[in-house]
């Protein structure tokens, strides 16, 4: 199977790159499979470094990528320098998607015998399409998300605030093997659950709908999961709103393979929810997203996604929502791998209606 380096090689090849700079993170650990915050790779044809200083030096021996070789050189400039010289490199990539314009420039000047190209967005390819070993990850950050909620369920009361059941969430999320959060917890009930990225507020639970959009980070990688419970007795019109959002979601899931339209999907949902009267234009954001070191990555799943193909690899999240401004609103979001003749869905957590006190 093709390592990572292996593929960005390649990459670099097609655009006429001689070397590589990576300075963005997360494509870091992408390559290293290793967090580090000082420094940065370069790829050459025929090697590849990881450029840092002291702190990372022994950790990185025993965690990083063989592939390449730790060095912690002073001056750095100078040692990059004289390999670029040595491998008689004249165009360079450098990643101006999140480099700033001041980096962009001295990387420029510390090395004025090299032309810089922009790699665009070869990256953000690359990490779309997950192999076996993220995809075991992904899984493993999903389980501790699914077993979240089912404790939140046992433990939630109704003097809690929208504050303590995302605390409660978290906490038991990194107790329980969560590098870290994937995101920042949203929980918010009753009329704040119409917005859709709402803070939780330090306020006991409303009665309508509870919607908690949670995930953790194992091992670098994000799960992202949305439930939406009821907080007392659902009524006929939360019971309305409530199963045409999970029949958007579990129809647009039902089409996913690889081949399929990006935009497409997004069409059976928003279909669904627009086709139903009251509903028309309240479900205003994307189906979905990709998720993989980052919580958004490529492809997204919406009506911008113009000739983007879902391909095997492919992560991303089928997440509807129908939101009424100043009453009340309701998400439902899994996360779902590509296949070749449909998709894996990651989430186990219930999805029918479920009321709380």
């Amino acid at each position: 199977m093709e390592t990572k380096l292996q593929k960005v090689r390649a990459a670099m090849a097609n655009e006429g790159i001689e070397a590589l700079f990576v300075t963005d993170e997360l494509n870091q650990r992408y390559l290293l499979g290793y967090p580090f915050t000082d420094g940065f790779l370069l790829i050459l044809p025929d090697a590849a470094y990881m450029v840092t200083d002291f702190r990372y030096y022994e950790e990185a021996q025993q965690k990083a990528d063989p592939a390449f070789e730790i060095v912690m050189p002073s001056p750095r400039a100078a040692f990059v320098a004289d390999l670029l010289k040595k491998a008689d490199v004249k165009v360079a990539g450098y990643e101006t998607a999140t480099l700033s314009v001041d980096a962009a420039k001295a990387m420029e000047n510390a090395y004025p015998d090299v032309t810089f190209k922009s790699i665009g967005r070869m990256f953000s390819t690359l990490r779309s399409i997950k192999d076996e070993a993220e995809l075991a990850k992904m899984a493993k950050a999903q389980e501790i998300t699914d077993a979240a909620f089912a404790h939140i369920l046992k433990v939630m009361t109704p003097n809690m605030t929208e504050i303590e059941v995302a605390l409660e969430l978290e906490f038991f999320m990194r107790k329980n093997g969560a590098e870290a959060l994937a995101f920042e917890t949203i929980s918010v009930s009753g009329s704040a659950s119409a917005l859709p990225h709402g803070k939780p507020r330090n306020v006991p639970l409303q009665k309508g709908f509870l919607t908690m959009d949670f995930g953790a980070a194992y091992d670098g990688y994000c799960s992202d999961m949305t439930r939406t419970v009821v907080i007392g007795k659902a009524d006929d019109e939360i019971k309305r709103l409530y199963n045409t959002v999970l029949r958007a979601q579990t129809e647009a899931i039902a089409v996913i393979s690889a081949g399929m339209e990006a935009k497409a999907v997004d069409a059976v949902a928003r279909n669904i929810i627009d086709s139903v009267e009251d509903y028309k234009g309240a479900f205003g954001h994307s189906l979905g997203h990709g998720v993989g070191l980052f919580i958004h990555e490529s492809p997204g799943l919406s009506t911008a996604a113009k000739d983007v193909l879902l391909q095997v690899g492919h992560v991303v999240t089928v997440e509807p929502g129908i939101y009424l401004q100043g009453k009340y609103g309701c998400r439902i979001e899994d996360m779902v791998a590509v296949t070749e003749n449909g998709c894996h869905n990651f989430t186990k957590s219930p999805k029918g209606l479920i009321e709380l006190f």
